[in-house]
């Protein structure tokens, strides 16, 4: 079945809007259009089209790791937040350094983590990560006791904005990113849930 261009980018505009979530060329392939004969390079094409629409409102539609969304503009952020009546989960300094972690470094085990932050990592702080979805288990070190080995997932990238993990700020070293939680090493041993 053919589609036209006006009609073809009608209805990946529509898709995106409704999905809620990144799309992918192929899940866009596979779905709204598995009834019609359209290239991946078409549905490339359009998509360009439609950041170029978008590139001046405040929707803009961005590429992360797993496919495609609308998003609001970050300049306008600070306008919109008075529409949210929840407030964004907020996360711990120990998760978040224990995300930076794995993100730089992996695949890296528990232990690896612990190293570098200085303090036991929780594994209620790995579960909560694994959760939502930012990190798995990609295998196990070839050591006694084989620990699990995390790294980070498209969700992960696709949160924080990133195509890939090249998008990362650039560390350029392991004193890098030792000093980005040199204040945890320097302050008194916690336990996790206290930080």
């Amino acid at each position: 079945m053919q589609i036209n261009d006006i009609q073809l980018k009608q209805l990946i505009e529509a898709s995106l809007f409704v999905m809620g979530k990144p799309l992918s060329i192929k899940a866009i392939k596979e779905t709204v259009l598995v009834k019609f004969d359209v290239s991946r390079v078409r549905i490339k094409s359009c998509l360009d089209e439609l950041q170029q629409d978008y590139q001046e409102r405040g929707v803009q539609l961005v590429e992360v790791a797993s496919g495609y969304r609308f998003q609001t503009q970050e300049l306008l952020s600070e306008f919109l937040q008075p529409l949210w009546q929840e407030k964004s989960p907020k996360y711990s300094r120990a998760t978040l350094e224990t995300l930076a972690v794995i993100a730089y470094k992996q695949p890296v085990t528990r232990g690896d983590i612990e190293h570098v932050r200085g303090v036991a990592v929780s594994s209620h702080i790995i579960k909560s990560l694994a959760d939502r979805h930012w990190v798995k288990t990609v295998g196990h070190k070839e050591v006694p006791g084989r620990p699990a080995l995390y790294a980070t997932t498209t969700e992960f990238l696709s949160y924080f904005g990133l195509k890939t993990l090249a998008d990362l700020p650039s560390l350029t070293d392991d004193e890098s990113l030792q000093a980005l939680f040199e204040k945890v090493s320097l302050a008194p041993q916690q336990t996790e849930e206290s930080n």
